[in-house]
């Protein structure tokens, strides 16, 4: 009588921003999962623990939210200027689904220390690694500078960042070009030609709402539009049944208009990490998830986006990537809410506090372009060896 095996994966599991995944190298991974496609998602969505239909993710490294559910490849790069390739995967939590199609931007700052660790990149002894990264999902390069010490990555510091317990050491970010080419995924930074969009919804009705390519296809809507204040907390969000059914029909349709999806129906069931959906505010005031209030004078404007279905229990890192750009453009949802755009730099009130992102943008008879939107983050450790999956995953 045989017994079913287990066989075990190299793995680091690492926190990145207000993210956690499961990082490998493609030398990590079984032969089958290295060649073929099918086989690495499924051994993904088991090392996740999905399809869990009980939401929990007992069985798996991933804890039941859009924020945790993901993994991660990093590769030594071949491609001039860069030292490693960098492939993101949103692991749906209950469906069969990994969806490849956009960035982690929380999860970037990850990498830079993932790749020193794992030998893929050099780094000075003290000092700042420069680690730059293709972002192989989007087609895009990030520049990550990692603090070294005794030729170790710093991990812990005084840095704080909400929506993360603990201070550590900063990571700064910098998304360079991060507005979508005529080559990027969906075309242009504007991939409908508008800056904003009257879009005609099914049951919902017309509706404005900025369509970018800007760090992850992005989806912006007034919160008003949707009958919100834009101060509301996660929990709030979530309870909504009808709220989220509207937001997900109208992110479908967007993700149409687009062109990233050939039906609203495809939207949903093959591509849910993309694009996102975020509704902005003026400033107003609230408390935090941390019971932290947040003053309407501390902030540009209130952003709340969504991820895989869900609220964000902060802000995803090409959101704010996103919103740096948006703000910047005049003729934008996120522009007009701010009442004039800001000079470069942005601060934003989220579920769980405030964020700071700035963007260097210029503009030429009528055309804009984004040269590089720069934002801190922190990332650590969480665990290194191995992780345990069944032989016939």
């Amino acid at each position: 009588m045989s017994f079913p095996q287990q066989i075990a994966v190299r793995a680091t599991y690492m926190r990145g921003g207000t993210s956690k995944g499961v990082f490998f190298t493609p030398a990590d991974l079984p032969a089958s999962a290295r060649h073929d496609p099918a086989a690495r998602d499924r051994l993904m969505l088991r090392v996740i623990g999905s399809p869990d239909p009980y939401g929990k993710h007992i069985d798996g490294m991933g804890a039941a939210t859009s924020s945790t559910s993901k993994v991660v490849l990093v590769s030594k790069s071949e491609r001039p200027g860069c030292d490693v390739d960098y492939l993101f995967g949103a692991v749906s939590i209950e469906s069969p689904v990994v969806d490849w199609s956009g960035n982690c931007g929380n999860l970037t700052s990850a990498v830079g220390p993932f790749a020193i660790r794992r030998g893929l990149v050099d780094a000075p002894r003290d000092g700042v690694a420069t680690v730059r990264i293709w972002q192989a999902n989007i087609g895009k390069r990030i520049i990550a500078h990692v603090p070294m010490r005794e030729g170790e990555v710093v991990e812990l510091g005084d840095f704080e960042l909400d929506g993360v317990a603990f201070p550590a050491a900063e990571i700064r970010l910098e998304f360079l070009d991060p507005g979508a080419g005529e080559d990027g995924e969906g075309g242009a930074m504007f991939p409908t030609g508008h800056r904003t969009d009257r879009l005609e919804v099914p049951g919902i009705g017309m509706l404005e709402a900025t369509l970018i390519n800007a760090g992850n296809p992005t989806i912006f809507i007034d919160a008003g539009a949707v009958g919100l204040h834009g101060t509301e907390m996660p929990p709030e969000i979530d309870g909504n049944a009808a709220l989220l059914e509207r937001l997900e029909r109208i992110r479908a349709h967007a993700t149409v208009a687009m062109g990233l999806a050939t039906s609203p129906e495809e939207a949903t069931t093959s591509r849910p990490h993309t694009p996102k959906i975020a509704f902005v505010s003026p400033p107003a005031a609230y408390t935090a998830s941390s019971g932290k209030p947040v003053n309407a004078g501390d902030v540009d404007l209130v952003a709340r986006i969504m991820s895989m279905g869900k609220a964000h229990h902060a802000m995803t890192g090409t959101g704010a990537v996103a919103i740096a750009v948006a703000s910047a453009i005049p003729g934008t949802i996120v522009h007009r809410v701010l009442a004039g755009g800001t000079s470069g730099r942005v601060r934003f009130g989220h579920p769980s506090g405030t964020l700071a992102v700035g963007a260097e943008a210029a503009e030429s008879n009528g055309d804009w372009t984004v040269t590089k939107a720069i934002m801190s983050r922190s990332a650590r450790r969480l665990m290194d060896g191995q992780v345990f999956v069944p032989v016939d995953c």
